[in-house]
């Protein structure tokens, strides 16, 4: 049996659309489906310009109960290693 890889994003939930595969009509096929789970969480990539002006930066700026947003931010860092592992 022929292999056919295919990478798609699912644009509907339930579906995924699939054109253009070498097949006749009436032949046999199989398909399975890996869901990636990475795929879910997966966000666009930002730019610098769609960083700056998405309200990150300087996010705990105003924060009265951090009084060092980099260590804070290392103390998460550290929990969250600590959780996976």
């Amino acid at each position: 049996m022929e292999a056919i890889r295919l990478n798609k994003v699912v644009e509907r939930d339930g579906e995924i659309f699939v054109t253009g595969l070498p097949c006749k009509k009436g032949q046999y096929v199989e398909m399975i489906v890996l869901i990636e789970p990475s795929a879910v969480l997966r966000h666009p990539h930002l730019t610098a310009r769609q960083m700056i002006h998405s309200g990150l930066i300087g996010l705990w700026r105003d924060r009265e109960d951090i009084e060092d947003s980099a260590a804070y931010a290392r103390q998460l860092r550290e929990q969250a290693q600590r959780r996976r592992g």
